[in-house]
């Protein structure tokens, strides 16, 4: 799995690419727990490169997303494709998580 992460007026985009499972999904919760500490609280996980996502994967979105509600901020996801895709919808991450196509229509929902 690769992290790469960058502003994007006034949202952190974090680009995941490769697998998240068990053995990465740790990887992502303590990255986005650094950058919570420095202050961002509004993350995009632009997620158009994941080719796997397991339950641990799922669990660790799950963890952001809390830390991030808690201090005020909130977490969108965006770049779901395929099976990727599927798992997040039957896990129902999308029914309390806002969901776009893109950086940039979440950037222009604000």
């Amino acid at each position: 799995m690769e992290i790469l992460t960058r502003e994007e007026r006034g949202f952190t985009v974090v680009s995941v690419s490769g697998r998240l499972d068990a053995g990465t999904a740790s990887d992502l919760e303590k990255d986005c727990a650094n950058l919570i500490n420095k202050g961002g609280t509004k993350l995009i996980l632009e997620l158009s490169a994941l080719e796997y996502v397991s339950s641990a994967g799922l669990r660790s979105v799950l963890a952001v997303a809390k830390k991030l509600k808690a201090a005020g901020g909130g977490l969108s996801l965006c770049g779901l494709t395929g099976l990727v895709q599927e798992v997040f919808s039957i896990a129902g991450f999308d029914s309390f998580l806002p969901v776009y196509e893109t950086v940039e229509k979440v950037v222009e929902k604000g």
